[in-house]
């Protein structure tokens, strides 16, 4: 029982590293904040589908990253709480395809896809008064297309072909 709680927390922690570092580079590239953004790391908001313990990894990710790339604190929060609702709806979409054997995979990208077009147009606008929303809804949801839609099934559909996760129908490793 203890192995499984430290598996579960070192998986998750690694997640949380891994989303930081990724956010890191695409901020470096001009890629991770502001209206038009594509974040690499969201591409791990996938994870979930695999495994329970991507979904603190990435909340805690996000929330780190957001904090060390200078990010408003309604970004932090409300950005961090868009990853949290999108990992555990993509964590359910997991479940589901474990019990049915079915190819649900398909929907994995569309939790992070569908919360962050939501959520994040409001934080732009509250958080550094871009006025535009339906500028915001387009390009987030441009942005999370290419971050969750494409590399993220690209990432999920490597993961499942290499068999990296032997995973239960709870959804633990």
């Amino acid at each position: 029982m203890q192995n499984k709680k430290i598996l579960f927390m070192t998986q998750a922690a690694m997640i949380a590293a891994i989303y930081v570092v990724l956010t890191y580079v695409a901020n470096a590239m001009g890629l991770a904040s502001g209206a038009i953004q594509v974040r690499f790391s969201e591409a791990l908001t996938i994870l979930p589908f695999f495994i329970s313990s991507a979904i603190p990894g990435l909340a805690i990710g996000c929330l780190l990253a957001n904090f060390l790339t200078g990010a408003h604190w309604i970004d932090i929060v409300f950005g961090s709480f868009a990853t949290l609702i999108a990992a555990v709806f993509t964590y359910y979409i997991g479940v589901k395809a474990r019990e049915n054997k079915s190819k649900l995979k398909w929907l994995a990208p569309l939790p992070p896809i569908a919360s962050n077009a939501i959520i994040i147009p409001f934080v732009l606008y509250f958080a550094y008064g871009i006025t535009e929303l339906w500028f915001s809804f387009i390009f987030v949801t441009i942005g999370q297309v290419i971050s969750c839609g494409i590399i993220g099934m690209l990432l999920l559909l490597a993961l499942e072909k290499r068999n990296i996760f032997k995973i239960n129908k709870n959804g633990t490793a």
